[in-house]
């Protein structure tokens, strides 16, 4: 069993000092994921890679109900939920009209990713994911992964035990699910 295992079973068990040593071993990776991720986030966005790790980090280690984890793929996929959350809420932060949601932003680079330049698109992405996720719970761990945390689909595939091959062809099918479903709305 891996140091990371150890630990989250130790955690799970509800040793107190056990999130303590967490962190250190996996912050690189978390840090990586979100700056990944947050990379393709316009160039005003307040929300920076070490904040959203933090939050995630407390969100996952800081409640109140103990959290079990029956591996790092699992904590990984937890990881990718609650910065899922995260910048779900910082975008519905930004539409309400107190934050500037009646203003347009205009970016200037053609690069970045439509549904980060519109948080409007990211709600829309998060409501087709929660209706993908009953449709399909396993291709919407790979967009969670994948999108979310960023992680390659490699890696993906790793962490949930399915091939190379099987990721991605659930995330090409999610891909078109999920762009299908948003155009229906």
């Amino acid at each position: 069993m891996s140091d990371v295992s150890q630990i989250l079973n130790a955690i799970g068990n509800g040793d107190q000092h056990a999130a303590a040593d967490l962190l250190p071993l996996l912050y690189d990776e978390l840090r990586k994921l979100a700056a990944q991720k947050l990379a393709h986030e316009s160039s005003g966005h307040t929300l920076q890679a070490t904040a959203l790790v933090h939050e995630a980090y407390l969100r996952l280690i800081g409640g109140e109900t103990e959290q079990c984890w029956d591996n790092r793929g699992h904590f990984f996929a937890a990881a990718a939920e609650a910065m899922r959350r995260i910048l779900i809420e910082n975008a519905r932060r930004k539409l309400r009209i107190r934050h500037g949601g009646e203003f347009d932003r205009i970016e200037l680079s053609p690069e970045i990713a439509e549904t980060n330049q519109h948080p409007e698109r990211l709600i829309e992405l998060d409501a087709a994911l929660t209706k993908l996720a009953e449709e399909d719970a396993a291709a919407a761990e790979v967009v969670k992964l994948h999108f979310f945390a960023g992680l390659p689909l490699e890696e993906v595939g790793a962490l949930l035990g399915i091939s190379r091959a099987t990721a991605y062809r659930q995330w090409s099918y999610a891909r078109s699910w999920l762009k299908c479903e948003m155009q229906n709305e």
